[in-house]
């Protein structure tokens, strides 16, 4: 009986494995569409660019949050190849959703 309620508790226990949520997926998509030509978007994995640092050490150069307004308002830094770009600011924040991922 004692085995039957172990099992059954654990089978119950929150996975750690931790499944994306909606913003999560499309920030994710913008990553992967817009930036994964220069950059390393995951967890793993060198940027192809050199100059471009990975989207996971992000956080310990800036302020996540931060960045939305830059996003939505248009970078024009970075990287001495990096192409301007903008999002709207929905976009801008399901990438900052997303980059907020790599900080775990």
């Amino acid at each position: 009986m004692r085995a039957a309620i172990v099992i059954v508790a654990l089978a119950f226990q929150p996975s750690p494995v931790r499944a994306f949520d909606a913003h999560e997926r499309r920030g994710e998509t913008i990553a992967l569409t817009n930036c994964a030509r220069c950059h390393a978007v995951g967890r793993v994995g060198a940027s192809p660019l050199r100059e471009a640092p990975p989207f996971r050490t992000l956080h310990e150069r800036y302020l996540v949050g931060d960045l939305s307004e830059a996003l939505a308002e248009g970078i024009t830094t970075g990287h001495p190849t990096m192409p301007e770009f903008r999002l709207d600011p929905d976009e801008a924040e399901n990438l900052i959703v997303y980059l907020r991922t790599l900080e775990r």
